[in-house]
């Protein structure tokens, strides 16, 4: 799954993540990946006060059904409305309806899209301000983009496609984005994205292939560390890959022992492909899933992490993703967005049982509760969660 010979990095916009004045010796992994153990603690530092430590839950069902002791990192309780630091910064501009609105933010995603934000901004106070920032999104990063550039008294601008979820699209809204509807492909998502930057002489930050995001997402492995020390591995869903990159830097820099698994739909199994084949396998078409959060495909940032750091990709099936989803609804009492699921339904499945029996400590990360409560069509007939 290693792909052999590495093909020859290209220059990337995206590498503005890293941190000024760090030396490759400080960090193996510099010149390999686009972020590093050093960015990813330096984004600690800049979304210090502004995201909260999320907890970890254990429940006793999920434990013996995945026959390990399972820990769920719940990205999804994942508030920014909770500090003094945010309301400030919105208060300073009179803006209570955006302290109001910013109560729940979109889980994890709040983390790359602060970080990403806020570095810019204090970039900018150099000389080059920042007039919008722009991105493309099915809903969840396109609310933490909202919220981000809100605090900062930024424009933002979110490219989403016509059949994301109407909640996630209300909730972008709320918080302040101007939205660009474009047709469910990458290649429509990314040519909409180039327009409205240059329309409003934006900066992209892009959903998972900025370095300054996936850092931003890298500081979930450092508090998983803390909260489970005992960790032996990590499941995360992959869509893009910005959360899972930063995750496995954050991780494999420090305990390379720990394993870290990605789950991902049958349906877009470009990861698993990706892996299987040593080269980067973009999905061919738009993939159809009720993870909706997931249905991009890993990029040339992302890919040359999982390539090296992720151990192994578990694709599950739609009738999975419906069953792990209920039953953390039911059992664990926590109400998270079937990509949320995919975690659990990865570690639920028979190839990961298969797994051997001395890995026991596995973390679940939850990274989301968008849920759409109007298309509840999915979860299924009672009782087949049981």
């Amino acid at each position: 799954d290693r792909g052999g010979r590495k093909p020859p990095r290209s220059p990337s916009p995206w590498r503005r993540g890293l941190v000024a004045g760090e030396k490759p010796e400080a960090d193996k992994m510099l010149s390999q990946f686009c972020v590093s153990l050093a960015s990813i603690q330096a984004a600690q530092s800049v979304i210090a006060g502004l995201v909260q430590l999320t907890p970890v839950l254990t429940n006793s069902t999920l434990d013996r059904r995945a026959e390990r002791q399972i820990f769920l990192k719940c990205e999804l309780f994942q508030k920014t409305g909770s500090f003094k630091k945010e309301l400030q910064m919105l208060e300073n501009r009179g803006d209570t309806e955006g302290w109001r609105n910013s109560a729940g933010a979109a889980a994890s995603k709040i983390r790359g899209a602060l970080n990403a934000v806020s570095s810019l901004v204090e970039r900018g106070k150099g000389g080059s301000e920042v007039r919008a920032v722009v991105t493309h999104s099915s809903g969840n990063h396109g609310q933490a983009l909202a919220l981000a550039a809100r605090l900062q008294g930024v424009p933002s601008y979110v490219v989403v496609p016509r059949t994301a979820p109407a909640c996630k699209k209300a909730a972008m809204v709320g918080y302040g984005a101007i939205l660009v509807e474009c047709e469910p492909s990458d290649q429509s998502r990314e040519e909409a994205a180039s327009r409205t930057v240059s329309e409003t002489q934006g900066i992209l930050v892009h959903p998972n292939q900025d370095p300054l995001v996936i850092a931003g997402q890298g500081t979930v492995g450092l508090e998983i560390l803390q909260q489970v020390p005992d960790v032996q591995a990590v499941v995360v869903p992959v869509g893009g890959g910005g959360l899972i990159s930063g995750i496995a830097v954050a991780i494999k820099t420090q305990r390379p022992d720990v394993k870290i698994y990605a789950a991902e739909p049958e349906n877009a199994d470009d990861c698993y492909r990706s892996k299987r084949s040593g080269r980067l396998t973009p999905n061919a078409r738009p993939p159809v899933t009720l993870a909706d959060a997931v249905k991009t495909s890993i990029g040339p940032n992302t890919w040359p992490v999982i390539r090296d750091l992720v151990d192994d990709v578990f694709t599950v099936s739609e009738q999975e993703i419906q069953s792990a989803t209920r039953l953390v609804w039911e059992r664990a009492k926590l109400v998270i967005e079937p990509t949320a699921g995919l975690g659990v339904a990865a570690t639920l499945s028979r190839r990961f049982r298969g797994l051997p029996a001395g890995l026991r400590n596995v973390c679940v990360v939850l990274c989301g509760g968008n849920a759409d409560l109007d298309s509840l069509r999915w979860l299924g007939a009672p009782g087949e969660a049981d």
